[in-house]
């Protein structure tokens, strides 16, 4: 592939029906949003477009409102793809419609092999795997949604090095929602959503420099769960403290008004699976231009 390539759903089916983490709140869904979630969506896909990407959708599903975020539906680096298993019932008639997706890909050539979990363990995809390619490394959440087991397997499927960082909320119950490493070395981070452990691991592999902390009401905007393509950062509206923190850096932004799957609890990330990425890749460096 020669551009990023992204794997989106389509919002058609989008609302909130059922609470399964701290940030949904059915009570509060009304009309008005499933309109506004839709051109969220679109507004998301031209961002990405804009910044070079190809795109393509996953048709929506009845029933199944979070099939929204495709982060949570594997794992994918070198054509590999490693299946999630959600922990949560309303969240398991994901799978199948994931799976077809997946094979009518591979029937394509865009990924090579799909890879099951091992029964007795519950693993959410990207969402707690994020690959780190300036370190050549997944760094790995568990915890709230995904088992601690399920890191090995990680490990297993892609030879690649594991960080296990467990999380010490359910309010950040995916990795995605309080962790972004950032072309260039950096990473952006929510100190508060991991555990003195998990804090450790980070601050031995990511030198203090490297490091931008996320304030509370910068994670609380979903601006941590951002897709990075280099120097471009596609994030939710961002507060200006954390705009001053990444141009500073010479990140661009591009904001989306994402406020319809905020409600959900999910971002720009967890909205978006990048199919494309492998281990042969030289990292992406940031420079302004």
């Amino acid at each position: 592939m020669d551009r990023p390539f992204f794997l989106m759903t389509d919002p058609a089916c989008f609302d909130v029906s059922y609470r399964i983490n701290p940030w949904m709140k059915p009570e509060a869904w009304g009309a008005a949003d499933a309109a506004a979630a839709s051109a969220a969506s679109r507004s998301l896909r031209t961002a990405l477009e804009a910044a070079g990407a190809h795109v393509e959708t996953v048709g929506a599903v009845r029933g199944l409102p979070d099939l929204v975020f495709p982060a949570n539906a594997a794992v994918v680096l070198d054509g590999k793809v490693l299946l999630a298993r959600f922990r949560h019932p309303e969240r398991q008639g994901e799978e199948p419609v994931f799976r077809a997706a997946f094979q009518k890909l591979k029937a394509r050539g865009v990924v090579d092999e799909l890879i099951d979990l091992p029964e007795g363990l519950f693993h959410e995809g990207a969402g707690d795997a994020i690959w780190d390619a300036e370190r050549r490394l997944f760094w790995c959440g568990y915890g709230p949604r995904s088992s601690k087991g399920a890191v090995a397997v990680v490990k297993r499927a892609f030879g690649q090095e594991t960080v296990a960082l467990e999380l010490a909320t359910e309010r950040f119950y995916h990795l995605d929602t309080c962790f972004c490493p950032l072309a260039g070395g950096k990473v952006l981070y929510y100190p508060p959503a991991f555990t003195p452990a998990a804090l450790a691991a980070i601050h031995a592999r990511v030198a203090e420099h490297d490091r931008i902390e996320a304030s509370d009401a910068e994670a609380a905007a979903f601006c941590v769960n951002a897709v990075n393509l280099g120097a471009q950062i596609v994030m939710a509206r961002a507060p200006q403290s954390l705009r001053g923190k990444l141009t500073a850096r010479d990140y661009r932004l591009a904001e989306v008004d994402l406020d319809p799957f905020i409600l959900s609890g999910g971002g720009a990330y967890c909205m978006t699976l990048r199919l494309d990425r492998t281990t042969r890749d030289a990292a992406l460096r940031y420079a302004a231009e």
